[in-house]
Formats: C-alpha cells, structure tokens, sequence
C-alpha cells in the first residue's frame, strides 16, 4: 500500500479554463481509511489525494507572493483493483496498463515530480457554481516540455507524519483526514483498528521505460 489527492475545494478563485495543460504532480496527502457516502451507501475507503501544479498558468493569489502557478487536486481510493479510478487515470498517464503483478503493491509517491498532460473540463455543483475538474490525463505529447516545478515537494504520510505539514492544510483536509482510521491511531496508539491494513513500498522496475 502507498503510504500517501475528486474533490474540488472552494477557493473563491475563478476556476482554470477548460482545456489541456501541461503539468507537473507536486503533492500527495494521504488522507486515510474514511467513510464515505457513495449512491446513497456509507462505504469505507482508504483516500489519496494528489495535487499538480500547472506551470504555464500563472496568477497572483496573494500580493505578498507574487505569481504562482495554478493548481488543481484529484482525491483517489488507494486501489489498483483493474476496475478502479486511480488504475484507470495512471494507465493513460503510463500508456500502458499495469500488469497483476505491478499492481499487487505500487508506490505511488514516484508521481511526485513527474510531468503530464492534464485534460480539465468544468461541471456545474448543485448549487450552480462552476467549478474545474480533472477529466483525464496522458504522458506529455513528443517534442512538448513541462517547465521546472515550482511549487516544493509536499508529502505527508501517517508513515512520517509531520505535524508542521499538517498544520498548513486547509481545515476541510485536516477535518477530513481526524476521521480516519490511520489519524485516530496515531493519536491513539493503543488503537488497534489498524492491524489489518497492509503497509509496504515496492521497488519500481527500473527497466521500464515509462514515466513510472
């Protein structure tokens, strides 16, 4: 299981034009095991939620910051069943499906720092607010570049939790992440709940030729 983000928060920023962008993933969250609502059944599921930032889109969010480029987060379950969304969205990234073996255990930390094309489309909230969403994604075209990150890496895991990380966080991501499982262990260590959930890191294939 990787040990590390669909929602889309409210900023009260215009959203990113439809479109495609190039991009770069720059943070992972490891939400937790959670419950959540799903067609009208509570289920439980173990969340991720990746964020990439889209280096051509540059704009002043705060004066004190100057320019910074414009982001956009995806939540996923932690699952590489052959039916799931995140397989689904890291086969075109890849090109290429995972094989059974891959996907038995793929840490999903080696997204970190890597390049992509984003396809981002907007949906329209139940109370009318157009808002910007991930619609798919796919390796960068030959011969098109992705500019250098800027934004730090950000990684938070209940491996190595960092407090101070934590902190940072928006409050509807840090709420989120105090109903978990994994959050209510740590802060409670005598908790057992947590026994039955696999943990490990995998080594990627260092032959393979793809983005990861």
């Amino acid at each position: 299981m990787a040990t590390i983000i669909a929602t889309n928060e409210s900023t009260g920023y215009e959203p990113i034009p439809a479109g495609n962008y190039v991009a770069r993933c720059y943070q992972m969250i490891h939400i937790g095991t959670v419950n959540e609502l799903v067609n009208g059944e509570t289920k439980v599921m173990n969340k991720v939620r990746v964020s990439w930032e889209l280096p051509t889109e540059m704009k002043v969010f705060k004066e004190e910051k100057g320019e910074q480029p414009s982001s956009i987060s995806k939540e996923f379950t932690l699952s590489l069943h052959e039916k799931s969304n995140l397989r689904k969205f890291l086969a075109g990234w890849r090109g290429k499906d995972f094989t059974e073996e891959q996907a038995k255990s793929f840490d999903i930390t080696v997204l970190l720092g890597k390049e992509c094309m984003l396809n981002i489309i907007h949906k329209t909230s139940k109370s009318g607010k157009t808002y910007a969403e991930i619609n798919s994604v796919s390796a960068l075209p030959k011969g098109v570049k992705c500019p250098k990150q800027i934004n730090p890496t950000f990684i938070l895991s209940y491996d190595d939790f960092k407090q101070e990380l934590f902190d940072v966080l928006p409050d509807f991501i840090k709420d989120k992440m105090k109903t978990s499982m994994e959050y209510k262990a740590m802060k409670n260590p005598e908790n057992h709940e947590m026994n039955d959930i696999p943990s490990g890191t995998p080594t990627p294939d260092e032959n393979d030729d793809l983005p990861f």
